[in-house]
């Protein structure tokens, strides 16, 4: 049976004299159909009608979402790159697309490479009504280059259950000691809900942040330097990548776009901080048999990537049943996530009895959790660094949450407690 291809060659001397040359029997394969964009590409492809799709880096709209949903419809993609364009065929490789070959190939390599191509897709023969196929595959790279330069950071996802536990406080404090420790850190607001990171440290939220790497990163764009570029530059050692100025925008962060940002910052900073929305439920992806936006689909790919991730929770037992729920469904939905669990705004009276130790053991036993940190509650510190857009180290350097958050921030750094602390207090003598 021939192999039904589609192709998305836009502009291209060389597409007529390629087709022509695939439609030859003697090749085995037949092209079904020439599609003028990405657009037209997809609705081919969700059609069932083809199994591989020849497409070059100038296709109008073509982004990294688009080279996911054809790989997840089971349509296997090899790209064709312009020799005189020396940047193609990284541009592909940067969207997903495993296979390039350049434009003058022969055919024979060509056909060849579609045939490979498509015995290696992963669930080939699904469409996008399997629940399956809609969701995101995240874009890999053959390029060995890129390989040799492999991501070094860290990085370390601070969520937490819907309500108030202190997920930007703990993200923010967490960002700002391990870069006064002299550990280069990015920040990163990754809430799709009510992302505040850029509020906290008194910057402007109407700068691109995430949503503008998210889209270069589609594009295939998105370098260390570009990233660079978004980046606010807060103090030595500390960038942040603010949030979405608008809830409304939260389509602007696709998961696969947001994969490959974090990629990038681990190239770009030893410590990544993500301040992650609380909400983990499976949404619209998942409720229609087409490829549609998932909300929280950014959330659950900052857990899947994260080294570490930070379950933050309240002291009070309206915080503490929300943190048992959402731990369970975090379990059931990412089972191979093991989140240290760090327990906010701990004060005597609302849980009776010793707090730490009646908390612990309430998450121990319902939970399944120990408790990794207690950050005590110290509500006259918090107040003064929001009111004035800076951080605890910089309005209460002796408050021991700030000192808590420094020896949580030490250990997700790697850096040795006692050594942390002398270069604090070098750094403060030279002040």
């Amino acid at each position: 049976m021939a192999l039904q291809v589609v192709t998305a060659v836009t502009g291209a001397a060389w597409e007529a004299a390629l087709v022509g040359a695939l439609d030859r029997a003697d090749h085995g394969v037949t092209v079904v159909r020439r599609c003028v964009d990405a657009s037209d590409l997809l609705a081919t492809a969700a059609t069932g009608t083809a199994q591989a799709a020849l497409l070059s880096a100038d296709l109008h709209r073509l982004d990294g979402d688009a080279v996911a949903r054809l790989t997840a419809a089971g349509v296997a993609v090899v790209g064709l790159a312009d020799p005189a364009d020396e940047r193609a065929g990284d541009r592909l490789r940067a969207l997903g697309v495993l296979t390039v070959l350049p434009a003058d190939a022969a055919a024979e390599d060509v056909v060849r490479a579609l045939r490979d191509a498509v015995d290696g897709v992963p669930g080939a023969g699904h469409d996008v009504a399997d629940p399956r196929a809609a969701l995101p595959v995240p874009p890999r790279s053959g390029d060995e280059a890129e390989e040799r330069r492999s991501p070094r950071g860290r990085v370390v996802a601070v969520w937490g259950p819907t309500g108030a536990p202190g997920r930007t406080t703990v993200a923010v404090g967490l960002a700002d000691e391990a870069a006064r420790m002299g550990v280069p850190t990015l920040l990163v607001d990754a809430d799709v809900y009510g992302g505040v990171v850029a509020q906290v440290l008194g910057l402007l939220d109407e700068s691109p942040g995430l949503a503008g790497a998210a889209r270069q990163a589609a594009a295939g764009t998105l370098d260390e330097a570009a990233l660079t570029r978004l980046a606010w530059s807060v103090r030595p050692h500390l960038a942040v990548l603010t949030g979405l100025a608008r809830a409304d925008r939260w389509p602007e962060l696709r998961p696969g776009a947001v994969a490959a940002v974090l990629t990038e910052a681990r190239r770009t900073a030893d410590l990544v901080v993500v301040d992650c929305a609380f909400n983990l439920e499976e949404d619209e992806e998942l409720s229609f048999d087409t490829a549609a936006p998932r909300r929280n689909g950014a959330t659950v790919t900052v857990l899947e990537q994260a080294d570490d991730v930070l379950c933050v929770s309240g002291a009070d037992p309206v915080a503490l049943q929300r943190t048992i729920r959402a731990l369970g469904q975090l379990r059931d939905l990412l089972p191979e996530v093991e989140p240290s669990v760090v327990v906010n705004q701990v004060r005597r009276g609302p849980v009776p009895g010793d707090p730490r130790e009646e908390i612990a053991g309430a998450l121990e036993r319902f939970a399944g959790r120990a408790v990794r940190t207690f950050l005590p509650a110290d509500r006259r510190a918090t107040d003064a660094a929001l009111a004035s857009g800076r951080t605890l180290a910089e309005v209460a350097p002796g408050s021991p949450l700030r000192a808590a958050l420094r020896s949580l921030a030490a250990g997700l750094a790697r850096v040795p407690e006692p050594a942390a602390r002398r270069r604090g207090r070098a750094r403060r003598r030279a002040g």
